[in-house]
C-alpha cells in the first residue's frame, strides 16, 4: 500500500439525493481520488486524475472575478441558485442556446438524453430573449447552438441571423453532421446567415467506434460533413467522446485524419467521457479516462508528433477542466507547438480570471473558424508568410465534464460555459446536465 495524501477539501452532490456534501480531495500512488459520504446514502469514491503531470504542478491560482450584475439572489447557495449569481468566479466565454431537444440519433452517452421527452422548441421570440439575456448577464461572447440537433431545425439559418444581429461574431453549431452532410443547400443557407464554425461529432475514424457509440454506421457521414463545410469556408472542429476500451486506442488516429483534412478542420477537441441522463449502471472507475492519461495517449500514439509539454493548462477555467495547445503544421503535415507547458503566463501564479476569458473566447473565435486571409500580388515576404500562417493553425484540446460522482463546487464557480436556461438565466455546463442515479437534475427540464 502506498502513502495517502489529502490535498484539499471541496463540496460535492450526493449521487442519489442531489444534497450538498463535503469531499475530500486524496493522493494515493501517484492516482488522485474524490471521497465524499452522504449521511443518507453512504460513501463513494471516484478518480479524478491520472498519471503525469502531477495535479499539484497542473493547478493555476487565479485572481477571481465576480459577477457585478447578477441575474438570481444567492438563497440556498452554490448550486442551487445558479443564474449567474454573484458567488459565480468567471464570466461567460461561450454562452450555449439548446434549438430543439429533438435529434435524429439516439446515443448511448448524451449530455442533453435527447429524444426522451416531448419535443420542444424555443420560438424566434424567445431566441431572441436569450441573446439579450447574454448579453445582459456578460456581454458579447462565443455562442454554440445546440440541441438535440440543432440542424433538425428549418429555421436555424433565422436563428443565426439573429444572433448575428445582436453583434454576436462567433456563432457555432454543435452537430452529428448528418444534415449539414446530406444537405449541401442548407449549409450553404448557414453560412449565408453568419455561421463561423461547426463542432461536429466526431467519435473515431471506424465504423465500429460509430455503431458501439452511436448506434449506426457514421464515418462517410462524417467526411461528407466536413467537404460540405471545406467548401464553403467553414471551420471545423472535431469533437470525440473518448470511453475507455472503445475508442481511447484511436486517438492518434483522429488527430492524423483531422490533419488530414486541413485546413476546413481546425482541430479536435476530446471529451472524456461523463456519465448523464440515460446511463444504465454506476461508472467505475475503469470506466474513467481522465485528462493526464489522455495527454499520455496523444503523445504516444502520434509517435510524437504531438509532445505532452505542449499541451497546458487553461487561464479561463478551473485548472482541473482541461488542456489546450497550438500548433503551426507545414506541408508534410508536422506539428510544431506554438504553446508549451510553463511557459506561459497562464502557468505563473495570481493569473486575472477577466483576461483569462478575453484569451479564451479569442482562443476559441481564433483557432474554430477559417481565417481570412488577403488576396493580393503587392504583399511583401512578411505579410505573405503571416497570411500563410493564418491558415495553417490546428488546436488540440479536452474538456472533462464533471457528473455526479465527480462534481465540485470549486469548479461549477470557475465555469464560463453556460446554458441559457427557458427563464433566460445562464447556468454552468455541468450542473446543468448533472443528474443523479435515477436521472433526475437540477435544472434541465
Amino acid at each position: 500500500m502506498g502513502l495517502t495524501k489529502e490535498l484539499f477539501e471541496t463540496d460535492s452532490l450526493c449521487p442519489e439525493c442531489l444534497n450538498l456534501i463535503k469531499a475530500k480531495i486524496t493522493e494515493e500512488n501517484d492516482e488522485v481520488y474524490m471521497y465524499k459520504n452522504c449521511e443518507v446514502h453512504g460513501e463513494y469514491k471516484t478518480v479524478l486524475w491520472r498519471g503525469k503531470p502531477r495535479i499539484e504542478d497542473w493547478i493555476n491560482t487565479k485572481n477571481r472575478v465576480f459577477i457585478k450584475n447578477p441575474l438570481t439572489e444567492v438563497v440556498n447557495g452554490c448550486p442551487y441558485d445558479c443564474g449567474l449569481c454573484k458567488e459565480h468566479r468567471q464570466t461567460t466565454c461561450t454562452a450555449l442556446i439548446e434549438v430543439t431537444n429533438d435529434c435524429n440519433l439516439y446515443c448511448k452517452f448524451c449530455f442533453a438524453s435527447a429524444k426522451d421527452k416531448e419535443t420542444i422548441e424555443p420560438s424566434l421570440k424567445d431566441i431572441e430573449f436569450y441573446y439579450d439575456r447574454i448579453l445582459q448577464q456578460s456581454g458579447v461572447c462565443n455562442v454554440q447552438l445546440s440541441g438535440g440537433e440543432p440542424t433538425v431545425r428549418d429555421d436555424l439559418k433565422e436563428i443565426i441571423k439573429i444572433g448575428k444581429e445582436k453583434g454576436f461574431d462567433f456563432i457555432q453549431i454543435n452537430t452529428n453532421g448528418i444534415r449539414i452532410g446530406e444537405d449541401e443547400d442548407y449549409l450553404k443557407e448557414l453560412k449565408k446567415a453568419g455561421l463561423s464554425s461547426v463542432y461536429l461529432q466526431f467519435d473515431g475514424t471506424e465504423d465500429e467506434i460509430f455503431e458501439n457509440i452511436r448506434g449506426r454506421k457514421l464515418l462517410q457521414t462524417k467526411i461528407d460533413a466536413i467537404n460540405n463545410c471545406s467548401k464553403y469556408s467553414i471551420g471545423v472542429v472535431l469533437v470525440p467522446v473518448i470511453i475507455p476500451g472503445i475508442n481511447d486506442y484511436n486517438i492518434g488516429e483522429m488527430i492524423k485524419f483531422a490533419l488530414n483534412y486541413t485546413p476546413a478542420v481546425r482541430g479536435i477537441h476530446f471529451q472524456p467521457v461523463s456519465y448523464f441522463g440515460r446511463i444504465e449502471n454506476k461508472p467505475t472507475d475503469n470506466d474513467r479516462i481522465t485528462l493526464p492519461e489522455i495527454m499520455e495517449k496523444i503523445e504516444s500514439q502520434t509517435n510524437g508528433l504531438v509532445k505532452m509539454d505542449s499541451l497546458k493548462a487553461p487561464c479561463c477555467e478551473n485548472s482541473l477542466c482541461s488542456f489546450n495547445g497550438s500548433f503551426i503544421y507545414d506541408k508534410e503535415k508536422n506539428l510544431k507547438p506554438i504553446t508549451k507547458r510553463n511557459s506561459d503566463s497562464c502557468k505563473s501564479s495570481n493569473i486575472d480570471a477577466a483576461e483569462g476569458a478575453v484569451r479564451a473566447k479569442k482562443y476559441v473565435a481564433g483557432n474554430w473558424k477559417i481565417s481570412s486571409v488577403k488576396k493580393s500580388k503587392k504583399l511583401d515576404p512578411w505579410e505573405s508568410l503571416v497570411n500563410e500562417l493564418k491558415t495553417r493553425t490546428f488546436s488540440i484540446s479536452a474538456m472533462a465534464f464533471q457528473d455526479v460522482y465527480n462534481v465540485s463546487i470549486e469548479r461549477l464557480k470557475d465555469c464560463c460555459i453556460h446554458v441559457v436556461n427557458k427563464e433566460g438565466n445562464l447556468i454552468p455546463f455541468c450542473i446543468y446536465n448533472i443528474t443523479n442515479i435515477e436521472g433526475k437534475s437540477i435544472y434541465r427540464q
